[in-house]
């Protein structure tokens, strides 16, 4: 019997310095992924500003070619909105909209997944050497409770790899496009 005291204490004891370790960890979380592309910045912006074509480089659309999609507000830039409906886990469903559009340089969105919470990412396009430097970026902030910091404190590791394939998608498409134009 005291075994078993001992056993189910030190569970307790483990579990309350998890709990604060979970609250120490930061309220929001960070993720950011980069690529060189073979193209002009106006090249990518054309493409990145586009709500539209976001699932020809999306790394989601491939999880689940069955989602439904409805489009509203203008074709691209400020104001175009994209909503997504899926019963795939991962995908899920929620919407997106560019809220800043800054040609040739940034597109900001806003991300609601519903439940699980909203989101920003930005698409921020640097001249390099005759390229485009592209940098993907993420920004939440998390919910007080140690799980979900935990969750934050891991995202990184989960959506960076997802980050990474995106983009090299967009490079693909966007280099194809150039060579087709003859333009780079």
């Amino acid at each position: 019997m005291k075994f078993l005291r001992t056993i189910l204490v030190g569970a307790l004891v483990v579990v309350a310095v998890l709990f604060a370790i979970g609250l120490t960890l930061p309220e929001s979380a960070h993720v950011e992924r980069s690529i060189t592309i073979n193209a002009s910045r106006e090249q990518v912006f054309a493409v990145v500003n586009s709500l539209r074509r976001f699932n020809e480089w999306s790394p989601w659309f491939d999880m689940d070619p069955d989602a439904k999609y409805r489009y509203s507000g203008p074709e691209s830039g400020f104001g175009a909105r994209a909503e997504w409906f899926s019963e795939e886990p991962g995908v899920d469903s929620g919407s997106q909209e560019i809220i800043a559009s800054e040609p040739p340089r940034l597109v900001r969105t806003s991300l609601d997944f519903g439940d699980q919470g909203s989101a920003t990412a930005e698409l921020r396009l640097q001249p390099v050497n005759g390229s485009t430097r592209v940098t993907w970026a993420f920004d939440t902030v998390l919910d007080a409770s140690p799980v979900d910091r935990y969750f934050g404190f891991f995202l990184d590791a989960i959506l960076g790899p997802t980050y990474e394939d995106g983009l090299a998608r967009l490079k693909a498409l966007v280099e194809n496009e150039a060579l087709v134009e003859g333009g780079f």
